[in-house]
């Protein structure tokens, strides 16, 4: 891809958008993706010139959700230029951070609507709580989420869990072949049955990180953890907790008593937030089952086989 433009006078030094998301948006049908990806070099140059934005580089490897450049202000400060690719998400991302005003997360500084573009407040990509020994680590993670659960705003446009998890629900019907799928279909069957006893009382309605985990929890300079990359919606606090839950679960599957560490885990993840139990495991179990089924049916079948194995020990 062609190096952005000099636009006003501003070098923005030769951009290339990072391999991860291009291979993210290869299969993207002819459109508005395809023309925002093509676009992004001189999409890049216009803003760095029209907010005096110095670049230094794009975050590698990135995510799939949107591009990340590392710039500094016209004040020498450092932030982040996020592009995310266009669609709903980004909105409710940019609604997020605006809602949190730095609550627990990178704060927000400036957006442009008609880019979808967010300056966002520069944290230390490299270093997450995910570097830290784990009991520690879901300490700081513990304590960063539950800034996160505020009363979301009165007007907002974040959806539910209910309706997030009724996107993929019927997905999860469909097993792979083999002899491992056939064990996976109890599961799949209690999963959905857990969702709906979940949702069947009345919900809990706070604002939710929607993909929490230690690697979105960066080190900042005005607070220790700051949360990124939100998924934002509306539900109770196990929904969100729940990933939190199964992050690093090969680290207990390779230690002794799996079964038991992962329960310990709940409990203590649980008990610390003031949330239900019983709800966190349910959440857990539907979670990891949706996401190792997701894993399976995009061929990679041995991460699905921890997560569903990680359900089986709840």
């Amino acid at each position: 891809m062609a190096s952005a433009p000099q636009s006003g006078g501003r070098d923005t030094t030769p951009f290339h958008p990072p391999k991860r998301l291009l291979d993210a948006l290869s299969d993207a049908p002819e459109g508005s993706v395809r023309d925002w990806l093509e676009a992004l070099p001189e999409t890049v140059g216009r803003l760095l010139d029209a907010w005096e934005l110095a670049p230094e580089r794009v975050v590698t490897p990135g995510g799939r959700r949107g591009l990340v450049t590392l710039v500094r202000q016209a004040d020498g400060t450092p932030a982040a230029l996020k592009l995310p690719v266009p669609g709903p998400d980004a909105e409710r991302e940019r609604a997020a951070l605006a809602h949190w005003d730095g609550w627990g997360a990178a704060r927000l500084l400036r957006a442009d609507p008609d880019t979808g573009a967010l300056l966002i407040e520069r944290l230390s990509s490299g270093v997450s709580v995910r570097s830290l020994p784990e009991a520690k680590a879901l300490l700081e993670a513990a304590g960063t989420v539950r800034r996160l659960w505020v009363p979301p705003p009165e007007e907002h446009p974040f959806g539910s869990v209910a309706e997030r998890t009724g996107e993929g629900h019927d997905a999860m019907l469909p097993l792979p072949t083999g002899d491992w799928a056939a064990d996976a279909r109890p599961l799949a069957e209690e999963a959905a049955q857990l969702r709906t006893e979940l949702l069947a009382g009345p919900p809990e309605t706070v604002l939710l990180h929607g993909d929490f985990r230690q690697g979105k929890v960066l080190a900042g300079e005005r607070s220790p953890w700051l949360a990124v990359g939100p998924s934002p919606l509306v539900g109770e606090r196990a929904y969100d907790l729940a990933q939190l839950v199964l992050d690093r679960c090969e680290d207990l599957a390779a230690g002794p008593g799996p079964a038991a560490a992962a329960r310990r885990r709940v409990a203590k993840l649980a008990d610390s937030l003031d949330v239900d139990r019983d709800r966190l495991r349910g959440w857990t179990l539907y979670r990891a089952v949706a996401t190792g089924l997701h894993h399976a049916a995009t061929g990679h079948r041995s991460r699905a086989e921890l997560l569903l194995e990680f359900a089986n020990w709840l």
